[in-house]
């Protein structure tokens, strides 16, 4: 199916429509600055994969995922691969029921099928008729999609926002809870409650998944799981592995073949 030409461009002023459609790819690399929007948005990576980064946190978007923005939510992108992105702007009026926190979703085959089909009309032809249908089914299969766990959440301020700042450009060098608590100026029992109350992940758990997301990232841009394994400083890619298929339920060389669900 073909996008519609008139769907590369988004309007300076998004038009007040319950569903608008857009489509875009970004260069491996790039960072888009901080910005919101009045509508909620559906950020669907086809290929590629994108890192999306909120005050809360940093959410991983690989293929056939898809992250969803409520209005208002300041957010930046960050492509850690050359990436098709196919976007959908919803009225809030159009979303009830639809979550009102950020958070990553599976795209099944359907929705998948659905938006690419929706992106084959103009704008002004999805306001009544057939494309105005598809959205209707679009809104309503969106209500519905399974989460996926690829959130990193952050605390918001302070000494320890800025600690796990460090461990996420540097998750190979891990300090030990006593450095921790020590970098944050508390005691080991005060750091293991305050970062539990912001992040709702023992310190040892959101360590494992900074790793786990820096793996993903290394992943995207076609480093071998033997490297990242290196680079991570797992004591080899065995227990790699291991730590990565039981928090994704795949391997490390499966996760981007992983089809949607039905």
């Amino acid at each position: 199916m073909s996008i519609h030409a008139e769907l590369y461009d988004l309007p300076d002023e998004l038009p007040d429509v319950p569903l608008l459609g857009y489509a875009s790819t970004g260069k491996r690399g790039r960072l888009n600055d901080w910005h919101s929007h009045p509508t909620c948005q559906l950020y669907h990576v086809i290929s590629g994969s994108a890192a999306l980064e909120t005050g809360t946190g940093t959410f991983f978007v690989p293929p056939e995922r898809a992250v969803w923005i409520p209005a208002g939510v300041s957010h930046r992108g960050r492509y850690l691969a050359d990436t098709d992105v196919r976007f959908l702007y919803v009225a809030e009026d159009a979303a009830p029921g639809l979550p009102r926190s950020t958070v990553v979703v599976q795209v099944t085959r359907l929705l998948r099928e659905l938006i690419l089909e929706f992106m084959t009309f103009s704008r002004s032809e999805t306001l009544e008729g057939p494309a105005a249908r598809i959205g209707a089914v679009i809104l309503d299969q969106l209500r519905v999609l399974p989460e996926a766990p690829l959130q990193l959440p952050m605390p918001r301020e302070g000494k320890l926002r800025d600690l796990c700042e460090s461990i996420v450009r540097c998750p190979g060098e891990v300090p030990g809870l006593s450095e921790a608590a020590e970098r944050c100026a508390t005691s080991v029992r005060s750091f293991e409650r305050r970062i539990a109350q912001e992040t709702g992940l023992s310190y040892r758990s959101w360590c494992r998944q900074a790793k786990l997301f820096r793996a993903l990232e290394l992943l995207a841009t076609g480093m071998s799981v033997s490297d990242v394994s290196h680079k991570l400083g797992y004591e080899g890619p065995s227990a790699f592995v291991s730590v990565f298929r039981k928090a994704f339920g795949v391997t490390p060389g499966r996760y981007f073949d992983n089809p949607p669900p039905d």
